[in-house]
């Protein structure tokens, strides 16, 4: 959306008639108007007022928010096509092609109105990422528990956290242990266990204390109760944070100035000084004054750029329609516009490249232990634990070998940060990380490491199964890569993406393995989403223009402030969506190519818009002001360039590569 826009643009559309959709149905309702006087006038014999009255109302309702931005404009001293539209308009009117202004004032409000539709895009991110953090808290005082709105709480109270409840401030665990979802924030795909720190005296800044104890605003508890000790205000938290980042990108991104924009700064002043000079041309030389005011209404639809004002709107208007068949939602001509630039891409990890789901990706039997029998016991114990791990282990064992629950284990218990144990047929299982069968006295072989960190390596998170105080396998499970991700990366390449970099909040060496499987150009790892920022704004200033690609809430910011901020629908969160300029409404990543292919056609096709409406303009006006033609021809070249513009246009709607 251009800046001077978004300032002069300022009806209250929820006072209107149709509410936040006036504009839109105005702009609507002038299209039947003018469809419906265009049919009176040449395919019946109803009298001439009453196509009159249609066009008149056609007028009325494509004019009427033209008109408040163009009186807007010059009450701040200004001129742009908005005013020469309007002329151009009247003076149709006054030489009686009344369907050309009509045509001219539908297509120029459609436009209007939806680069319009996107103008809050701003203020409903930060509505949105406020919702993130829950409005009230529990807080401890002595034994008494009290709900207290988030506002009220302050650095050193006690808060406590019930099970599978948000997170109210950033803070310090002090009680209890619990395993933390902490995707809405930082964008991990696994769930942290996170334990009670062992003293508060002497605490050391938020960002230095252990991150196993240290929990954010806005994420979601596991299964235990925990208490916090609030250290940020929530002002201060992360959440907070992120809403500041959204709004400072959002006002600092610089305005796009089209051509068209830069040409009218010049061309309507010039336009209208030229039509003033030739209403006096009678008075230095031989011809009579409406002599000379029809050589200047003339000259003034010659020279009034309608075609060159669709130009633009008409191919966008096109490129989004068709965008919008194959699913995907593009806000405005800008985004459309700058997409077709891109040759760097910036892709979240988690929900956007990969499932955002944890998948079980290996199970090894060790020592000759039978692979039934161990995929049994791996699946009674885990099917006893809430843990989100240990619900997609048994999910995924029940659906890939057809095994059911026994009810066989018993005596579940958890260990925070090392796994799980419980009874099965008498003796005790033991699922989870090397210090867990250390710590139990559990002998793990070389070769049994070795294999555990060559998964590691490559980004799966690895447990040891022991059974009877003996190691009888290992299983791994990993958030994988969607099954489009390698082949729309190819894609990509193929149009002219030259880099394609994964950011992410997970470890380095997860990102570093998905990016080898996928193709991807390079891999950013254990980024917070200010380290996200920095990441773009480093991209920005060597490549000029890139693209983010993301589907959470810690993608926000980093999507605001990238050239084109894209977001995955079905999987995106409100704020990813509502802060994108490009949404895959169906969630599908394939869909990239064939949209950035769409921008890249329809950048093309402005482009010649552009050629062919200027083209005619520069012909046309010297012609008519040394009067080698008259009104009709005039309006007959006029209207045919804006026609061979609309139609150029609408070859988009026929766009199919890359599907």
């Amino acid at each position: 959306m251009n800046h001077s826009k978004t300032e002069t643009h300022k009806h209250d559309h929820h006072n209107l008639i149709f509410g936040p959709k006036t504009e839109i149905y105005f702009s609507i309702l002038c299209g039947i108007f003018l469809v419906l006087g265009f049919s009176m006038e040449k395919l019946t014999d109803l009298p001439t007022w009453a196509a009159l009255v249609s066009y008149i109302l056609s007028y009325f309702f494509g004019g009427y928010f033209i008109s408040i931005e163009a009186y807007q404009k010059i009450s701040k001293g200004g001129f742009d096509i908005d005013f020469l539209m309007i002329l151009a308009a009247i003076g149709a009117a006054y030489i009686g092609s009344w369907a050309e202004g009509a045509l001219l004032l539908f297509l120029f409000s459609l436009g209007h109105a939806l680069e319009h539709y996107a103008m809050n895009k701003a203020q409903k991110s930060i509505e949105a990422l406020s919702d993130l953090s829950p409005k009230t808290a529990l807080i401890k005082k002595g034994n008494n528990i009290k709900r207290i709105p988030i506002e009220e709480l302050d650095v050193g109270d006690i808060i406590v956290v019930k099970p599978n409840t948000k997170i109210a401030a950033d803070g310090v665990i002090i009680t209890g242990s619990s395993s933390i979802n902490q995707a809405p924030i930082t964008g991990e795909s696994m769930p942290i266990d996170k334990t009670a720190i062992a003293s508060t005296e002497n605490l050391p800044d938020f960002k230095h204390i252990d991150k196993s104890h240290i929990v954010f605003s806005g994420t979601i508890n596991g299964d235990n109760n925990i208490e916090v000790l609030v250290l940020k205000l929530s002002k201060d938290s992360t959440v907070a944070r992120l809403v500041k980042m959204v709004s400072e990108v959002e006002t600092q991104k610089s305005p796009t100035q089209r051509l068209t924009k830069k040409f009218e700064k010049w061309y309507v002043p010039i336009v209208l000084i030229v039509v003033t000079l030739l209403c006096f041309a009678y008075v230095v030389i031989d011809e009579t004054f409406e002599e000379s005011l029809y050589r200047a209404i003339t000259v003034l639809v010659a020279a009034s750029p309608c075609a060159l004002a669709i130009s633009t709107p008409s191919a966008v208007l096109s490129g989004v329609a068709r965008a919008a068949q194959k699913g995907v939602l593009i806000k405005g001509g800008k985004a459309l516009e700058d997409l077709g630039s891109i040759t760097t891409i910036a892709f979240d990890k988690t929900g956007t490249l990969t499932e955002g789901k944890p998948k079980l990706t290996n199970i090894n039997p060790l020592n000759n232990f039978d692979k039934n029998e161990f995929l049994q016991i791996v699946l009674e114990v885990e099917s006893l634990s809430n843990h989100p791990l240990a619900k997609s282990i048994s999910k995924e064992i029940k659906e890939q070998y057809h095994l059911d629950f026994k009810h066989i284990a018993t005596d579940i218990e958890a260990i925070q940060g090392k796994g799980i144990t419980a009874l099965y047929k008498g003796s005790k299982v033991f699922i989870g990380n090397l210090k867990l069968m250390q710590d139990e006295g559990i002998k793990v072989s070389e070769a049994t490491i070795s294999q555990m960190e060559n998964l590691l390596k490559g980004g799966h998170t690895v447990m040891l199964v022991a059974y009877e105080h003996k190691i009888i396998g290992v299983i791994s499970v990993m958030d994988v890569p969607r099954a489009a991700a390698a082949s729309t990366l190819r894609k990509l390449a193929s149009i002219g993406i030259k880099r394609m970099i994964m950011l992410t909040g997970d470890h380095q060496n997860v990102g570093d393995a998905i990016a080898k499987q996928i193709g991807l150009t390079e891999a950013k790892g254990n980024l917070l989403p200010e380290d996200k920022v920095s990441a773009i704004e480093s991209l920005l200033a060597t490549d000029g223009e890139i693209a983010m690609v993301g589907d959470g809430v810690n993608d926000a910011p980093a999507m605001a402030l990238s050239t084109v901020g894209i977001a995955m629908g079905a999987a995106g969160s409100d704020v990813a969506l509502e802060t994108a300029d490009v949404a895959l409404m169906s969630d599908k990543i394939e869909r990239l190519p064939f949209v950035i292919g769409l921008s890249r056609e329809s950048k093309r096709i402005i482009k010649q818009n552009l050629f062919i409406s200027l083209g005619v303009v520069i012909i046309l006006v010297p012609v008519t002001i040394l009067g080698l033609t008259n009104i009709g021809l005039a309006v007959l070249f006029h209207e045919g360039s804006t026609i061979v513009v609309v139609v150029n246009a609408l070859r988009l709607l026929a766009y199919k590569k890359y599907l």
